[in-house]
């Protein structure tokens, strides 16, 4: 159903701009919708979005999500069968900085999203999740299963609502909605904030990098090429109704209403000082490191149980964390004239 018109939030976003690249290579036509604020380098932003606009297919709206009648104006203009909500205001140590933030993009904007897509007829809303929902949950590999009522940083808490809000909306107005954990997904054209990001720009550069909880630290990192096919896969099939669900052992990740949240990770995690030495190898030179405690807000291990998505759609990441970061660096190297 090539025909059919989707829209992507956050489109100049680090998953929104791969995503929509696909898409649109796929022959989609994409409306793509960003603030293009300035939490991390907008001068990134900008130069993912010029690679968007010469894809004759591809038309962009610069709004924020948590205007509502600016959004109203986008789904007047043009149905769309399919959202993918990508926009949000990410990073969970801003959070604690700026909660505000979170608010008016990850719970006002999102509600904006759900009121348009319960007004203009969508049939499937895919919106993103997040692994911080686990919170301080110990046991491992993460499942959709566990209770998530437990988050660590208000990031975490907007992630958990969003669910919430999901599920309403399917349960009262019949919308089928997929939420999608993301299990600390990195690549070329990624967020500056995050610390495989700024590991690379310090160890070119030859400066010192923090290595929080003394290294003693396990991600599930997750290559932009795997979530994108994993989302890409999910597209046009959108959660049905379930009428045998069992109300009497109920799971926070799916009902008997058109609503399921999955976990989106590679299924591997990796202790972080076997990232930073991958780094160092890839790069060619050693990290300065300066060991510091836990931050707040931050967990120990994330590890995705993905179960759900090989039963349901066949997904199982394909690359390792040797061959994701080395694209990284090859692009980072590129992209900043560190050749």
């Amino acid at each position: 159903m090539k025909e059919q018109n989707i829209l992507v939030t956050g489109a100049a976003g680090f998953i929104g701009y791969h995503l929509t690249e696909r898409l649109l290579k796929l022959g989609y036509p994409i409306t793509g919708i960003d603030n293009l604020n300035d939490y991390y380098d907008v001068k990134l932003k900008y130069e993912r979005l010029n690679q968007l606009n010469k894809h004759s297919k591809f038309n962009f709206f610069q709004l924020d999500i948590a205007n509502y009648n600016k959004i109203l104006d986008v789904f007047n203009e043009t149905p769309f069968p399919i959202v993918i909500n990508l926009a949000a205001q990410a990073g969970v140590r801003y959070s604690i900085e700026n909660p505000m933030a979170y608010i008016d993009s990850n719970l006002v904007g999102f509600q904006n999203i759900l009121e348009a897509c319960r007004h203009h007829n969508t049939k499937h809303l895919i919106y993103a999740s997040s692994s911080s929902v686990y919170g301080a949950n110990i046991k491992l590999p993460f499942s959709t299963d566990d209770s998530v009522d437990h988050p660590v940083s208000l990031y975490a808490a907007t992630k958990k609502a969003n669910e919430l809000m999901a599920h309403t909306y399917s349960h009262l107005y019949g919308i089928p909605t997929t939420g999608l954990r993301f299990f600390t997904v990195y690549g070329p054209w990624g967020r500056p904030d995050m610390a495989y990001y700024s590991f690379t720009r310090d160890i070119i550069e030859g400066k010192e990098i923090k290595v929080f909880n003394h290294g003693n630290m396990k991600r599930d990192f997750t290559y932009i090429d795997d979530i994108v096919e994993g989302i890409i896969r999910l597209i046009n099939r959108p959660p049905k109704e379930n009428p045998n669900y069992d109300w009497s052992n109920p799971t926070p990740s799916a009902s008997n209403k058109s609503f399921k949240v999955y976990n989106i990770g590679n299924n591997k995690p990796v202790h972080l000082m076997d990232f930073i030495r991958t780094l160092e190898k890839l790069i060619g030179r050693k990290a300065n490191l300066k060991y510091l405690p836990m931050q707040p807000g931050d967990v120990k291990t994330t590890y995705a149980d993905i179960d759900e998505l090989k039963k349901d759609i066949g997904f199982t990441p394909t690359t390792s964390i040797e061959v994701g970061l080395k694209h990284f660096v090859e692009w980072y190297k590129m992209f900043y004239n560190k050749i």
